[in-house]
């Protein structure tokens, strides 16, 4: 079985976790989920980087020792991946005594070899970055060209690591290994960068002290007490978590011959430059891929706290579903480009990509097969009747798969979403409604079809969307994992016959915005006047115990029909959790057709007075909205048990 390693960066403990540390992870998520339905036996690490001055300097702004200011920060993020379901094996924190006696060993290990030495270093130094920078390299007024921030010109002792030594072999090695950092755009500027030439770095200071301090060592003669650099701290973790320096060196290891790192791009120049360096030095293999990704806005804008714009990622999961925003991350940023935040922007995947092809298609094929042959699945005839559209499906998940081995998670749901499409488009074309009067055996074939459609899609969201991907193979009586990867993708078998399961809908259409955007004070106060104002033009008001006689209920329609001799009306049957279905007769035959409200949950109201429409009792009113767009039946945006009362 082979060995995957995947790292998430450790991220930095100076604020809470953003859109952006959720970003990096849910990504490496999808990887280490990837990998293992493909067989490897993979490892995830995440974890914090909690050393340097910034730290130590935030923490006595905050009263606190670094320790419990570090602990405190450390836990967050800890605590957001296990809400998240990240699966990680490993969260490292540098301020582990193991991790601390590794990166010591390493420095002596450098240090002996000859690849560090002292000296004395003077320029200028950004504490935001914790990097150092020329005159050259400054912005005006001395500014941090990452950040903006000003720095301060710093005089003082320090060990170097011989960088410019390991320039040829970097060079050599983004050579040979053309996929050592993707996209290939970033790897370009990389290359840029060391060729220009390369500066021995900096990797210690003595300014602070909140840091991995030095052993001792009489050669040294040091005049100050020195503590290690955060970037050869912090990178030196990846290796540090599996066992590198300890004294019994653990198997975990052999993992890092297949090691791939995640990474943002303002941090990608210390990955693919430094740290390779770092492990030439050590004479430990290089990762096989460095990726390293774009940053997000909002709205257009760049995210900042003054501005209130900052997303945080566990609001937008707790409102809208933790399944939802893994698909719009994944989805909306082509990979290592920057990406938009925005309600609307999410908003229209839900309804456009998982409610009206991903869930429709599912909800269609549970209506289908209950209505015509009892929820009864048997794929006997597939290939019989649809050979070409198997292998027209297959030919679509091999490139979906290669899209992934490339890092392309935006193209590979992309090309995902080709399957549903096809599906929903054979529906389509074959009619079953009418096929089922002229081939029973045949409209059997076309629903198992769907089914397979379905279930070998599954195996590719499953990275993405694992709980979605789950209940859609428990439906199908199946289970996700590697051996039924290998049973039904790479040597092609079809599900055995079977009973579908219903599920409610996966992904019920939202029509509005769900979570209340930060605004100013004068504009909280200019929306609550005119709220106001409004409300006064209104004529017809009624208090809360009016609204009280109305009884509003959940219910999935679980049979619909035309009705004869009627453009407008269809008979639709309601499931609202009582011992037999509610008969409803709607006005919406011109705005849905009957597979599209098949398994659909609908707001009911219930405790109308039933009335005859074209012979035919109708026992409720189902809630909707129409305006010069059409009609929209109003629905939730989580599924419900049906007869959920609404208040």
């Amino acid at each position: 079985m082979d060995k995957t390693y995947i790292t998430s960066p450790i991220y930095y403990v100076n604020d809470i976790p953003h859109i952006g540390h959720a970003y990096t992870t849910i990504l490496c998520d999808m990887l280490k989920k990837f990998y293992w339905i493909l067989g490897h036996d993979v490892l995830l690490l995440t974890g914090t980087d909690e050393h340097g001055q910034k730290i130590e300097q935030s923490a006595k702004k905050h009263h606190q020792s670094p320790q419990d200011y570090t602990d405190k920060i450390s836990e967050k993020f800890r605590q957001i991946w296990n809400e998240f379901k990240i699966d990680y094996d490993i969260f490292i924190r540098t301020t582990n005594e193991e991790h601390c006696k590794s990166v010591q060993k390493a420095f002596e290990i450098m240090y002996a070899k000859g690849d560090i030495y002292k000296g004395e270093y003077e320029g200028y130094y950004c504490i935001s970055c914790e990097t150092f920078f020329t005159q050259t390299q400054l912005n005006e007024n001395n500014t941090c060209p990452d950040c903006g921030k000003p720095t301060d010109l710093m005089k003082e002792e320090s060990y170097f690591f011989a960088l410019s030594k390991y320039q040829e072999r970097l060079l050599q090695w983004y050579e040979q290994c053309p996929d050592c950092i993707l996209p290939q755009y970033r790897k370009n500027e990389v290359l840029r960068f060391v060729q220009e030439g390369l500066n021995d770095l900096s990797i210690t200071r003595t300014s602070f002290e909140w840091g991995v301090p030095l052993l001792p060592n009489p050669q040294r003669n040091d005049s100050k007490s020195h503590v290690m650099y955060v970037w050869l701290d912090a990178l030196l973790s990846y290796v540090s978590a599996i066992g590198y320096g300890q004294e019994t060196e653990s198997s975990k290891m052999a993992y890092w011959e297949n090691a791939t790192h995640m990474v943002g791009k303002d941090i990608l120049r210390f990955h693919a430059v430094y740290w390779p360096a770092f492990l030439m030095s050590l004479e430990l293999p290089l990762p096989k891929h460095i990726y390293a990704h774009g940053w997000w806005t909002k709205d257009g804008a760049k995210m900042s706290k003054s501005i209130g714009n900052v997303v945080n990622p566990k609001e937008v999961a707790d409102v809208y579903g933790l399944e939802t925003l893994r698909y719009f991350l994944a989805r909306e940023m082509p990979f290592g480009q920057d990406g938009d935040f925005s309600q609307k922007s999410l908003i229209e995947r839900i309804n456009a990509d998982l409610s009206n092809d991903m869930g429709n298609l599912m909800n269609r094929l549970i209506g289908m097969s209950e209505k015509y042959f009892t929820l009864r699945i048997d794929s006997h005839k597939v290939k019989t009747y649809f050979a070409d559209e198997i292998k027209q499906i297959d030919t679509i998940l091999e490139s979906v798969k290669q899209k992934m081995q490339t890092m392309q998670p935006s193209r590979y749901l992309e090309e995902l979403w080709k399957t549903f499409s096809l599906a929903n488009s054979y529906i389509t074309h074959y009619e079953p409604w009418k096929l089922i009067k002229q081939d029973e055996e045949k409209t059997m074939a076309l629903l198992a079809l769907l089914a397979n459609i379905l279930a070998r899609s599954s195996f590719y969201l499953y990275p993405v969307m694992p709980e979605s991907a789950t209940k859609i193979a428990q439906a199908l009586g199946f289970e996700i994992s590697p051996q039924n990867y290998q049973k039904f993708i790479t040597e092609g078998h079809l599900l055995e016959s079977f009973t579908i399961q219903k599920i409610p809908p996966l992904f019920p259409k939202i029509q509005s915005p769900l979570l209340v955007e930060n605004t100013t004070q004068d504009t909280q106060t200019t929306n609550h006047q005119e709220a106001k104002d409004e409300t006064e033009n209104i004529v017809n008001l009624i208090d809360i115990k009016d609204f009280a006689k109305i009884d509003i209920r959940i219910g999935t329609i679980s049979e619909c029909k035309a009705v004869e001799k009627s453009q407008k009306l269809y008979k639709l049957l309601v499931d609202i959790g009582a011992d037999k279905p509610r008969q409803i007769v709607s006005g919406i035959a011109q705005y849905y057709t009957p597979e599209e409200l098949l398994g659909k949950q609908i707001c009911l109201i219930v405790n109308l007075k039933p009335a005859k429409l074209m012979g035919l009792i109708s026992e409720g009113m189902i809630l909707a909205s129409k305006d010069e767009n059409g009609l929209s039946l109003l629905s939730i945006d989580k599924p419900r048990i049906n007869g959920s009362k609404i208040s």
